[in-house]
């Protein structure tokens, strides 16, 4: 093999790698018509300026056991001591009719998933694999 081969190669390797980071996979319908389970979403790891309307992926301890959620910010408030909290909602009205039960705050948010002209950026169904593989 030569040099350019290897280099090649290698490039392609690590950008695999870098891409996969900024992926996560929808593991419910909650968020339907917009997301739908298997779909692999682009996000990113800035949250320092996260507003209502953002699609976010927050470590959720509402849930038994704790897990990643994917839902919308559909409330930000900023408390007296200074503290932002997030209301969270999935966007499947007819699964999730109410907010989330509890607040999200600054240090639970895990990445936002990016969007162009305001609409996710989505690779349908291919996340099932991983589903699968994972047993959910």
């Amino acid at each position: 093999m030569e040099f350019r081969e290897v280099l090649f190669y290698s490039v392609i390797i690590i950008g695999c790698i870098v891409a996969v980071q900024h992926m996560n996979v929808v593991t419910s319908g909650s968020m339907e018509p917009v997301l739908y389970r298997g779909d692999v979403i682009l996000v990113d790891f800035d949250v320092s300026n996260v507003q209502v309307g953002n699609i976010v992926v927050y470590h959720a301890t509402w849930t038994s056991p704790p897990k990643n959620v994917v839902h919308r910010v559909i409330k930000k408030e900023q408390k007296t001591n200074g503290a932002i909290i997030y209301i969270t909602k999935g966007d499947n009205y007819h699964t999730n009719p109410d907010p989330d039960p509890v607040p999200v705050y600054q240090d639970q948010l895990i990445s936002k998933v990016m969007s162009v002209n305001n609409s996710p950026v989505v690779i349908p169904k291919i996340g099932y694999i991983t589903l699968i593989l994972r047993g959910l």
